[in-house]
């Protein structure tokens, strides 16, 4: 049976996370030990960032709409309360881009909303 040498499918290995960390700092870029701890260490920041930025858009958005929601005479909890009680079921990423785009249809929700409580 022939002899399968492993040095073409290694290098290609290695290449490909030396490719992924083109760009990082140092010794980082060169050294494939390196360069693969840091991906391993980068790939755990990208995972808990894709969810952090979950959280910090629905920050976002309450944030708006408690702005406006002050705006309009009534805090963020009523608010929600009442949009709750009159069966009105808009998520809070459209609530907010009504607070900065249309703030005429964010008051008549914020009217509903009052009227319902």
């Amino acid at each position: 049976m022939a002899r399968v040498k492993g040095a073409m499918m290694t290098r290609k290995r290695r290449n490909k996370v030396l490719k992924a960390a083109k760009g990082y700092w140092g010794a980082k870029s060169k050294h494939f030990k390196m360069a693969k701890e840091a991906l391993m260490k980068s790939g755990n920041y990208a995972f808990a960032g894709r969810k952090q930025k979950k959280r910090d858009f629905r920050s976002l958005w309450i944030t708006r709409i408690s702005a406006e929601a002050k705006n309009n005479g009534i805090n963020y909890s009523t608010l929600m309360h009442g949009l709750k009680k009159a069966d009105i079921a808009l998520n809070r990423k459209m609530l907010a881009d009504l607070a900065v785009s249309d703030k005429a249809a964010f008051a008549d929700l914020v009217a509903k909303a009052k009227a319902a409580l």
